[in-house]
Parts: C-alpha cells; structure tokens; sequence
C-alpha cells in the first residue's frame, strides 16, 4: 500500500503528518517504508532519526561529443526539445544542466560522435530505525532538475505492507514524480485563504492523474471555515482534523514526533491510518 503525503503549499505540516503516520503503522506491527521524495530539502530524517547504514550517489546521463568524428549535420540539435544540445558550424555544444536524459541526440547521431556519459545529481542515504526503513534523497547544491533524484528514491523503495511517500509540495513536476503510482494520496492542508487556494489545485493535479485522494486540516482551529466549506462541496472526504497544539510545537522544535510527546495524538494517527487502510484496496501496493 503506498500512501503519499503531499499538500500544495509548503508549510502546512506534510511532513509531520507524514512521519508520524509511519511511525504509527511501524508501532501497530506492519512492515514500513519510509520515503522523503521532498529532495530539495529533506526534513524527516530529522524526526525519525535512522541510522544510515547505505549512501550512493544518483546519476543522471548526459551526450558526450567527440569533434573528431561528427559530420555536423545538426540531427543532435534538431531532437533535442530542451536545447541541450546546439549543433553550429560543425561545432556542438552541450549543456549539460538542460539536458533530461533522453539519449535521442546519441540514437540518431549517423557518425557514432555522440556517446553516453553520466554526471552526478544528487545522492541516496538508506537506514531504518525502530523496524522501518527510510530512504531519501538529496539533490546537489545548484542543481535544478530534481525528479531523478525522486525516482532513484522511489526505486530504492522496500518491499514492505506499508510505503510511505513524502512528496514535495507544490504542483510541478517534482510532485507528480513523486505520486505518481501511488495507491492514495494524502493532501495536507491549512483552513487559510493561501491553504485553500493551494489546496484546490492539489486537488487538480490528483483528479488529472486518476488517483484517490482524501484531506488533512492541519492546525484547524484557525483561520476560517472555508476550506471545510469547498470540501463538502466536491465531496471531499476530510479524514483527519488536526489542532494548533504549542506542545505539538515545542515538540518539533526539538526534533520529536507528535505521537512521543503528546500521547492524545497516538490515536489521531492511529485513526487516520484506520481511515486509510480502508480506502486502499487490499491488493493494492
């Protein structure tokens, strides 16, 4: 069962909800994978505290041009979509962070002159803690391609009863890398007028991708009552309501899960992968 967490702006406690939620599932006895997919910068790891045992680094490929044996006749400028690589006067150049990898540019290359080569994006750090393995990403400073790294993430995934996904937020195409094929999506949000806005194209992007959603209403005795509003009107399951605790606060700020410090919140977790388990079909994952 793959569960993804996301929201549609950051800030809104997706990766609170996210990881506590594992770590229910891990205390109530099933096997639990946890994913950071937010690769720009990863923060569960900082909560859930597993020891790293694996690190390896996420390549991505790119052409390499050897002058002496291209022709120039331009058919590697001419495939490329991203302009990542520029064929002129028998001269080509490449631009190595425009590039996605697609290897048409040494496919149709009639010389042989292009060939693949590879250069590093980012890197994976595997461990687990308490029973459950967690994996995440982290993209190299100045890179600006990130969903490679998201799926080395999701391929490095184990094979466990429970996965659970902690997408970016937003609704580009880092988040749909990391939703994409997911059993269930989780969108976190906030009852503000910014939340609802966001929210509602969360709610877009997993209607165009086909995928069941339901929504969390994170610190939801502020702010107003509109985001409950539009959820029953598109018939929206809220599955979890979640208050504006300062113990909830004071526990984050010291790197503690919810469910450790304040013990009314076991059951909020406890209910909400409830809700969840019955929603995602048994053969699903």
């Amino acid at each position: 069962m793959k569960i993804a967490v996301s929201s549609g702006k950051g800030g809104t406690g997706k990766t609170t909800v996210a990881t506590n939620l594992a770590v229910t599932a891990a205390r109530a006895g099933r096997s639990v994978g946890y994913l950071d997919c937010d690769v720009e910068e990863p923060n569960g790891f900082l909560f859930l505290k597993p020891q790293i045992d694996q690190t390896q680094p996420v390549n991505v490929s790119i052409p390499k041009v050897d002058l002496d044996t291209c022709n120039g006749c331009g058919q590697c400028g001419r495939i490329c979509q991203y302009s990542a690589v520029v064929s002129m006067n028998k001269q080509v150049l490449v631009f190595p962070d425009l590039c996605h990898g697609c290897g048409g540019c040494w496919l149709v290359c009639p010389t042989g002159a292009i060939t693949e080569s590879h250069r590093q994006t980012g890197q994976l750090e595997s461990g687990s803690t308490d029973g459950m393995q967690c994996v995440q990403g982290l993209l190299n400073i100045g890179e600006v391609m990130s969903p490679p790294v998201i799926e080395a993430v999701k391929d490095a995934a184990p094979d466990v009863e429970i996965l659970v996904i902690d997408s970016p937020p937003g609704t580009s195409c880092p988040v749909i890398e990391s939703v994409r094929d997911s059993d269930f999506v989780l969108l976190v949000t906030e009852p503000t007028p910014f939340g609802l806005n966001d929210l509602k194209l969360a709610v877009e992007m997993v209607q165009a991708l086909k995928l069941p959603f339901a929504v969390v209403i994170n610190r939801a005795d502020v702010g107003d009552g509109d985001t409950r509003q539009y959820c029953q009107r598109q018939r929206i399951d809220v599955l979890a309501e979640i208050p504006d605790d300062r113990q909830v606060a004071e526990a984050y700020s010291r790197g503690e899960m919810a469910c450790d410090a304040v013990p009314t919140y076991r059951e909020l977790y406890s209910d909400l992968l409830d809700s969840l388990t019955k929603r995602v079909p048994e053969h699903a994952g």
